[in-house]
């Protein structure tokens, strides 16, 4: 037995015992994290290298690129680092502030996923508002309010989670610090409080998914009366991309923290875990840019011309 503050380290649940799968899972995650970093970078230098891109769309979508890369790199270093070094622990402050960083950055991207589906209601329900309702300012307004939203949601659950006394060890089981296996090893009856918040924040979780869905039969409505192939084909290839990253988000989510005790175990929470917490960051990106011919058009023009000047550098200085 022991409690919090005797606690100055946590371990973290291994991927494997055997140094050889050890090292596969230290390559595989470096692939992701490289991939996650390449495509969200890539993103966010498109749009801000290319003004016609300036508009909400690609504005929130730079934001939640930013939020993608934050959220990965919180997660998937100290796991390659753990996997290189034949290591399972983290330090007691180490822990806050990776479960601090992951709350606040995977709170505020489901935040901006939410602004996101107002930004498509407008430009497709209520075009001819579309400048009024979206200006500068209240874009950045609707932005600032996503982070400050999983800044406030991160301080709220850090210090309650971590104030709570802790006498059944220090092991956690999840490969990161994550609020629900650290209430597990708090005392009995001492995390009501927490329970509380969860369920609290459970429902302006649903409130949000609410007015996702609601955007969304709007936006479908709004589409089907378009006469035109071409309209249609315009506003899918704006629509979509985000329908399907907020359907994996949300999924993947509402399946690690909902699912029935009955169908609950480790492997299971573990491959769970590692696709919202480490494959989505590392696939929107690809999401994005697969149906947005906008914004390959843009990336790939950007991509033509850093390849132009590679190759007209040498020739000039010689």
């Amino acid at each position: 037995m022991s409690n919090s503050s005797s606690i100055t380290q946590f371990f973290l649940l291994p991927f494997t015992d055997t140094r050889e799968l050890q090292l596969l899972h230290f390559w595989l995650f470096l692939g992701i994290y490289l991939a996650a970093l390449l495509g969200n970078g890539l993103i966010i230098t498109t749009i801000a290298w290319d003004q016609h891109l300036h508009t909400p769309m690609y504005f929130f979508l730079l934001n939640l690129a930013l939020l993608d890369l934050g959220s990965i790199s919180t997660i998937v270093p100290t796991s390659m680092a753990n996997s290189l070094w034949d290591t399972r622990a983290i330090s007691y402050s180490g822990c806050a502030v990776q479960l601090f960083s992951f709350v606040f950055l995977i709170t505020a991207e489901y935040s901006m996923l939410t602004v996101m589906s107002y930004d498509r209601y407008v430009a497709i329900c209520k075009p001819l508002h579309y400048g009024t309702l979206l200006g500068s300012r209240a874009c950045v307004h609707m932005a600032a309010a996503a982070w400050a939203a999983g800044f406030l949601h991160a301080l709220l659950h850090t210090a309650n989670t971590f104030s709570l006394p802790l006498c059944k060890g220090n092991a956690l089981g999840q490969f990161f610090c994550e609020i629900p296996h650290i209430l597990k090893l708090s005392c009995s009856g001492t995390y009501l409080r927490e329970l509380g918040l969860l369920m609290f924040n459970g429902s302006l979780v649903f409130m949000c998914f609410i007015f996702i869905v609601v955007s969304y039969v709007q936006i479908l409505r709004a589409v089907l009366r378009i006469p035109s192939e071409q309209g249609w084909h315009k506003a899918f290839s704006t629509c979509l991309p985000h329908l399907a990253v907020v359907s994996l988000f949300v999924s993947t989510v509402m399946f690690a923290y909902l699912k029935p005790p009955y169908i609950s175990s480790p492997s299971l929470d573990l491959v769970v875990s590692v696709l919202y917490s480490v494959v989505l960051p590392a696939v929107n990106p690809l999401i994005y840019s697969m149906r947005n011919q906008e914004l390959k058009d843009s990336l790939w023009k950007r991509m033509s011309g850093l390849f132009s000047e590679a190759i007209n550098c040498p020739s000039s200085s010689a």
